[in-house]
């Protein structure tokens, strides 16, 4: 009898704590929202394929606890999409094709920013969404003319004309209006330039011109261009306090677009991802992990106090085939990376211009490096190239960390997606990078 008394008891408690877990990842997916979705806030971290989410899992571990920690990420997983391009030269997309896919439902040519392989112009959900008179947005740490923020409101033949691309968040308008409300990254060099400054045009237009955290804060216009840097934004690990975080810009975007009364679209880039993944710099792919995660915090917060927002976050494609755990070592030591409080690009750029090689190196490195590895690094120096440097730096984190690389280009592989908020069960299990267009189009109607 007491045997089945106490079966009894812990059967229940099993099924309780069942149920309380199955309650709270319910609650945490979002999936139970079935209301009207006012606005949708769509996140892209460019490059950041699952070996990324993974690595930043143990980055982000709190090494006093048996287990390992979720990130924010974590509790909004509901599948994976397949990222390939509609290109007969390539299987592996670019960020240009991929994002024209994810903004228009339609598979293109790497290069290709909004329009098909005939070059035929295709609309993008944000246009739809400005079509319907909501507010309009686009964040990034890139250009703000680069390939996936482009690809959400330009349409031209060939990524790299940054400077049609800018003239055409200008020009194209929309029911007479300019398309995108909120423009907010870098790349102030294709808006004032020789031929034309798209500043004084859109300033004469009733924009207001940021360059700063702080104008930005003190700002409360609807419409704004903010402009950060001449390029991309310094990597999290390196800004200034004036310069702006993806998770503050994407703050700012969400309130100036949250009062237009029929709600909004807005499309968040961790731009830089995929260009530390590119340097094989993994002290900058985590520093901008960190960014957009934080970021995709904000959407959530929101989302949950809205209870009309749609939130998704997703990736590009990924980017230098990162392992972890290197050269046949059973070991992936994410404290070596956590050591590091400035980026490689960022040392070898002191150490070009004149600082010396052991004292840049103890400085932002709070490791004991041999003699070896520094002289790995000074013999980079008397190249007088400032990329040498770079990579001898960043050969002793790769190698210290055991973190693997195979390429410096993209890869082909799946890349996970996250949802909340209502209509997000619409986006669970394996999809096309074209159906989170197909989806957004059918909730504008």
């Amino acid at each position: 009898m007491k045997f089945l008394v106490k079966w009894i008891f812990v059967m229940a408690s099993i099924l309780s704590i069942s149920l309380t877990t199955a309650m709270e990842t319910f609650e945490a997916t979002g999936i139970e929202g079935n209301g009207d979705i006012r606005n949708i806030i769509f996140l892209i971290g460019d490059g950041m394929g699952v070996s990324f989410t993974s690595g930043y899992r143990y980055f982000k571990d709190n090494p006093a606890t048996l287990e390992l920690e979720s990130t924010e990420f974590g509790p909004y997983l509901v599948g994976q999409q397949t990222t390939y391009p509609h290109d007969q030269r390539y299987n592996v997309t670019d960020s240009a094709a991929s994002a024209t896919a994810m903004a228009t439902g339609v598979k293109t040519y790497n290069g290709a920013i909004g329009i098909n392989n005939n070059h035929t112009k295709l609309k993008s959900v944000l246009e739809a969404a400005k079509e319907k008179g909501k507010g309009t947005g686009l964040v990034a740490t890139a250009q703000i003319t680069h390939g996936t923020p482009a690809a959400f409101g330009a349409h031209v033949v060939e990524r790299k004309s940054m400077s049609a691309i800018a003239d055409g968040y200008f020009d194209d308008l929309v029911n007479g209006r300019h398309k995108i409300d909120v423009l907010l990254g870098g790349g102030s060099e294709w808006f004032i330039r020789k031929d034309r400054n798209l500043v004084e045009e859109f300033v004469k237009d009733g924009y207001s011109y940021v360059t700063n955290l702080n104008e930005m804060t003190n700002n409360d216009s609807r419409q704004v261009l903010g402009l950060f840097a001449k390029r991309g934004l310094p990597k999290m690990i390196d800004r200034t306090e004036e310069i702006p975080s993806l998770a503050d810009m994407a703050g700012s975007a969400i309130e100036r677009l949250n009062k237009n009364e029929k709600g909004f679209f807005l499309m968040v880039e961790g731009s830089q991802i995929d260009w530390a993944a590119h340097d094989n710099d993994i002290v900058g792919v985590m520093s901008e992990m960190e960014d957009f995660e934080k970021a995709f915090k904000v959407a959530i917060d929101f989302a949950k106090k809205d209870g009309h927002t749609l939130v998704i976050a997703t990736a590009d494609h990924s980017t230098g085939g990162f392992t972890i755990g290197a050269k046949g070592q059973y070991n992936w030591f994410s404290s070596v990376i956590k050591t590091v409080k400035r980026t490689p690009n960022y040392m070898a750029s002191e150490i070009f211009n004149g600082a010396g090689v052991e004292e840049t190196l103890s400085k932002y490195i709070k490791l004991p490096l041999t003699k070896a590895e520094i002289r790995l690094v000074e013999s980079a120096a008397r190249t007088q190239n400032a990329k040498n440097i770079d990579n001898a730096i960043e050969e002793i984190i790769n190698s210290r960390s055991f973190s693997g690389w195979t390429t410096r280009g993209h890869t082909g592989e799946d890349v996970n997606v996250y949802t909340y908020g209502p209509g997000s069960d619409r986006l669970k299990g394996q999809i096309d990078n074209t159906d989170h267009a197909k989806v957004i189009f059918d909730i504008l109607k």
